[in-house]
């Protein structure tokens, strides 16, 4: 099973993280009306570890996972991808990288209504110019992947929650990125699809090796994370390993 890197002996030198925040802050607006959502946050995540991001509503922890999505960019401080400071790269090799390197998943799944699942499946293989017989196979590859061989032509409005969820979650596995961000994956699920779609994210790490990172504020999802970092008022003020069963944060 392919695992994150191992941990570094005596005297060995720690491995450079996939993804880092090195003293982050985020501020939106100016003046008295000035938000700050992110106060220097630290974080190194390593290649293969599912991460679960939790706290309450307004903590800060979806603009953090947009930082390290590079969907947004620090006010102060440096995201590094792999070492190399993501916001100094220009506005082009960005949006390649995003492409590339992230898959994203979202509560409200993001799909084209009117589009039929395979057409949803292929959107991101199109910004890459990726041929389009090799976009349909993939596509298709993908959706067999989430459990919905057969239903490649189905639209969004004839899927269930679930099924639109799968959809979203072979959207982000096609460009086969390294790291999939998932923003409340389960907020619009009942708690039986809720477990069938984090069984899922659960292969995906435990058997690929995925890098996942996850924001919730539900312990029941944060479970099936292996570390939990938690966040209040734009701060981390919790960080450590966590053993499915223990009692979440």
């Amino acid at each position: 099973m392919a695992g994150p890197d191992h941990e570094p002996g005596e005297g060995e030198p720690e491995p450079t993280p996939l993804l880092e925040l090195r003293g982050v802050t985020k501020v939106y607006g100016e003046g008295e009306a000035a938000v700050h959502a992110l106060r220097g946050i630290n974080l190194r995540i390593r290649r293969g570890e599912f991460v679960a991001i939790l706290g309450t509503s307004g903590c800060g922890k979806s603009t953090a996972m947009n930082i390290l999505g590079a969907l947004d960019m620090p006010t102060k401080g440096h995201f590094l991808l792999e070492g190399i400071a993501v916001e100094e790269l220009h506005a082009d090799v960005l949006a390649s990288l995003r492409n590339r390197r992230f898959g994203f998943i979202f509560q409200g799944f993001n799909l084209l209504r009117r589009t039929a699942a395979i057409d949803n499946v292929e959107l991101p293989m199109i910004y890459a110019g990726v041929p389009r017989q090799e976009r349909v196979e993939r596509a298709a590859a993908a959706l067999a992947m989430v459990g919905l061989s057969g239903r490649e032509h189905a639209r969004p409005n004839e899927l269930s929650g679930g099924q639109q969820q799968r959809v979203a979650i072979a959207r982000a596995l096609v460009t086969r990125p390294e790291v999939i961000l998932a923003d409340e994956p389960t907020g619009n699920l009942d708690s039986k699809t809720s477990a069938e779609i984090m069984d899922l994210l659960y292969g995906l790490n435990h058997d690929s090796g995925q890098t996942i990172i996850m924001v919730t504020h539900d312990a029941e999802i944060a479970d099936y994370a292996a570390r939990h970092v938690v966040f209040r008022d734009g701060q981390v003020i919790a960080d450590g390993p966590h053993t499915r069963g223990e009692a979440a944060p």
